[in-house]
């Protein structure tokens, strides 16, 4: 009875009242015709006993399987998502002219869909890749479009023109009235709204600044981003925002001068203190440390976990490797499928590769990866991939050099 299982709302957030009421009424059924499916779906949930399964005990396995303690909590919650679109509807940013920030397009269209109407600014430059140095914004903008150009294929012209129209944006915020941050808890998102509230503070607007911070939402299973949700819970997210203090822009002050810190050590101490302004920046930043080099094998948390991927379920495609990589292994998802494509390029166009992929008669994403015996050898520990990694690469403003010694735990320059 595999049908009766909760779809696509563990993933996008929305739940209907009725439709959760049909399926605890077809599972009771289910369960007291003796179907071994129903009857193991409620087990799970309550013990055997001996008086008759009820209504009241099909509903609260529904809300279990929804991902909520109870009945009572899943329909309170249904009940505040139905009253959040209402007054995204009615009201929605509608009373002040706004600008809504986020680190892609995902949510624009559905923000509209919501009911509201501000400006929308995608402010997406990818920190969790490349170099970053605490540079005036032209110089930033011109370092950055040359890292783009280089490994995404974009002409330098283009790839600057693209972030110049992000960054010019902020120069000019006094037309608005507020200003909103939509911003979700992995390191991707992390590190740009550590910059946004940097420049926030160096460069106050006139606007009041909000944020919409997302680390979780009832229901679903597993919360990778914002754009994954439905337009009523950004209707519903919206009245969770909050205004941005001073302890907050201070947070994002600090981050960024970590973050472009040519050592770990500002990070590593920025992490130690929890952020309390912001909790979910703490763990961003410190999945952003484990892409530095592990000492035995040399390998970043992302490489290390690929090889694994590849190894315990290859030959694949690539395209199938990523998305072991978001639904299983990644403990914070935060790349996208592009991005990803650029990280695996050392480990496969090294001299001595670390991955085998077939040859370029398809698109990347169906090209298979196989796991070579350097590879094994990296994963095993008797070798270290900075003996063989081609160049080198940045994590933030940590240069990190193929080691030209004997010594494999120096990973950085």
């Amino acid at each position: 009875m595999t049908s009766l299982y909760p779809r696509d709302a563990t993933s996008h957030g929305r739940f209907n009242l009725e439709q959760q009421r049909k399926r605890a009424k077809e599972l009771l059924k289910a369960a007291r015709a003796d179907d071994s499916g129903a009857l193991a779906r409620i087990l799970r949930y309550i013990p055997p006993r001996e008086s008759p399964l009820q209504l009241a005990d099909a509903q609260f396995v529904i809300a279990r399987e929804c991902g909520f303690p109870g009945w009572r909590k899943l329909k309170a919650h249904i009940e505040s998502l139905d009253a959040a679109r209402r007054l995204a509807n009615e009201r929605g940013d509608h009373d002040r002219a706004t600008l809504h920030i986020r680190c892609g397009s995902d949510i624009q269209h559905s923000l509209r869909t919501a009911g509201f109407e501000g400006d929308f600014l995608e402010f997406s430059d990818p920190f969790c890749l490349g170099p970053l140095h605490d540079l005036p914004p032209v110089e930033l903008v011109r370092m950055r479009a040359r890292f783009l150009a280089g490994v995404s294929g974009m002409t330098e012209r283009d790839a600057r023109a693209r972030l110049h129209e992000s960054y010019h944006v902020l120069n000019d915020l006094d037309r608005y009235e507020r200003i909103v941050l939509w911003f979700e808890h992995d390191s991707y998102d992390q590190l740009l709204l550590a910059y946004l509230l940097h420049r926030l503070r160096l460069d106050p607007p006139r606007a009041g600044v909000e944020l919409v911070a997302v680390e979780s939402i009832p229901g679903v299973e597993r919360f990778i981003g914002i754009g994954q949700l439905a337009p009523d819970l950004l209707a519903w997210l919206w009245r969770q925002r909050r205004p941005v203090e001073a302890s907050l822009l201070a947070l994002g002050a600090r981050a960024w001068a970590a973050l472009t810190a040519d050592t770990p050590e500002p990070l590593k101490a920025l992490v130690a203190t929890g952020t309390p302004a912001l909790p979910m920046m703490e763990r961003a930043l410190a999945r952003h440390l484990q892409e530095l080099p592990a000492p035995d094998t040399g390998l970043s948390l992302t490489e290390r976990l690929t090889l694994e991927i590849v190894r315990d379920h290859g030959p694949l495609p690539v395209g199938k490797t990523f998305a072991y990589l978001m639904r299983e292994y990644e403990p914070l998802p935060y790349l996208g499928d592009l991005m990803f494509w650029w990280l695996l390029q050392p480990l496969i166009v090294a001299p001595r590769p670390a991955l085998a992929i077939s040859e370029a008669h398809e698109e990347w994403p169906h090209r298979r990866l196989g796991l070579t015996g350097l590879g094994h050898d990296i994963l095993a520990g008797s070798r270290h991939w900075l003996d063989y990694a081609p160049g080198g690469r940045w994590v933030g403003g940590i240069r990190i050099a193929p080691l030209t010694g004997s010594d494999p735990t120096r990973h950085a320059q």
